[in-house]
C-alpha cells in the first residue's frame, strides 16, 4: 500500500463518518469542529473553517472560534480563516489551499471581503511571522 501525501486523508471511509454530539450538550452549548489547524514550528496558529458557498457560519461555532483566536493570540500569533468552496457534490474534495478567503480575524478584529486564497493569505501571514 502506498504511503498517503502529507495533507491527505488516509482512510475516506473513516473520514466520512458523522460525529455525533448530540450527547455532549451543556446548557445550550455542544461542541464544534474544526476544519484545520497549522501550529507552525512554535511560532503561530492558524485555524480554518471553510463553508459551502454563502452557507451561513452559526452563531456559537463563529464565538468558540472567535474566543479561542483571540486567547492563543495572547501567547502567539494566531489568525483565523473562513473560507468559501464550491465543491457542491458531497462526493467532490474540497481543495482547501484554492478555497477563497471570505472573512478572517486576527489581533481581536474581524477583517471580511476577499483576500485571495487560503494557500495565498497562510503565506503571508507566515512570511510576517518570520520576519518578527
Amino acid at each position: 500500500m502506498a504511503m498517503a501525501q502529507r495533507g491527505q486523508i488516509v482512510s475516506r471511509s473513516r473520514a466520512k463518518q458523522i460525529r455525533d454530539f448530540s450527547g455532549l450538550l451543556f446548557g445550550n452549548i455542544t461542541p464544534t469542529d474544526i476544519d484545520g489547524l497549522i501550529e507552525y514550528h512554535g511560532k503561530a496558529y492558524v485555524f480554518i473553517e471553510v463553508k459551502l458557498n454563502d452557507a451561513i457560519l452559526p452563531d456559537g461555532q463563529r464565538l468558540a472560534l472567535e474566543r479561542l483566536t483571540d486567547d492563543l493570540h495572547r501567547v502567539k500569533p494566531t489568525l483565523l480563516i473562513i473560507a468559501r468552496h464550491d465543491a457542491v457534490n458531497p462526493d467532490d474534495d474540497i481543495d482547501v489551499a484554492i478555497a477563497i478567503v471570505a472573512e478572517y480575524r486576527y489581533k481581536g478584529h474581524k477583517h471580511e471581503g476577499c483576500t485571495g486564497t487560503v494557500k495565498e493569505l497562510v503565506n503571508r501571514f507566515f512570511e510576517a511571522v518570520d520576519k518578527k
